[in-house]
């Protein structure tokens, strides 16, 4: 379903991606670090659904189908050292914090902070090219929203 995309995304050279094909993208891989540790449970869902409603200016039927496509897309997705590589090459350095911040959001969606998730969290932000400090400045941001 989704083979040309990825094609496109594990080039050796990736283009800028689109913005729907971005929005795919990172919603994949918020998707795949809430399935980090094989709890992939509705509070996730719902808080993949309102950072794509928020980020993206989707309806909530538009943010859930997104979501849907996106768990096709992260099922069939390379490992993720390919998978962030290509989100890297096509998204600026301001925009990865932001994704950052969507992605710890996601991690304490579910009000339980597990070892998988820090461990995939810490490889996707080093992959992503954002030091340790930037990352947990933005967990930090995202606690404080959250309490």
């Amino acid at each position: 379903m989704f083979a040309d995309f990825l094609q496109r995304l594990v080039q050796p050279n990736p283009d800028r991606l689109p913005d729907a094909d971005a929005r795919l993208a990172l919603t994949a891989l918020l998707v795949r670090v809430a399935r980090a540790d094989e709890s992939y449970d509705d509070s996730e869902r719902r808080r993949i659904d309102k950072i794509a409603a928020a980020r993206f200016g989707l309806s909530p039927f538009e943010a859930a189908k997104l979501r849907g496509e996106a768990e096709v897309l992260e099922a069939e997705a390379p490992d993720t050292v390919r998978f962030t590589r290509a989100i890297k090459d096509a998204v600026d350095y301001e925009h990865r914090i932001g994704v950052i911040e969507a992605l710890w959001q996601v991690v304490l969606a579910d009000g339980v902070r597990e070892a998988e998730e820090d461990a995939l969290l810490r490889l996707v932000s080093n992959l992503l090219g954002i030091n340790d400090r930037d990352s947990a400045l933005a967990r930090q941001r995202v606690e404080r929203q959250a309490g």
